[in-house]
């Protein structure tokens, strides 16, 4: 909690980033890669963020829906 007020306050503004990379089948995934498949990292603090290539943009991992993604949108059925 402390960190993320400390990050606000003095954190990174993140206003320079890589070109977007898309992760190869078979490697190992970071956190940012799994939300689209591609991402994009910070040139100053190194953090990476996911990246859709539809809308062009750096997307939250909160705000990507399951059909967006490729996951599965299939309901389990009740027993």
């Amino acid at each position: 909690m402390i960190a993320g007020f400390l990050d606000v306050l003095f954190g990174c503004s993140h206003k320079r980033i890589s070109f977007p990379r898309t992760a190869k089948a078979g490697q190992r995934r970071s956190e940012a890669a799994t939300v689209t498949g591609t991402y994009v990292v910070c040139l100053d603090c190194g953090r990476e963020f996911p990246y859709d290539w539809a809308q062009m943009k750096v997307v939250s991992s909160s705000s990507s829906t399951p059909g967006e993604t490729g996951e599965s949108t299939v309901e389990p059925k009740a027993a």
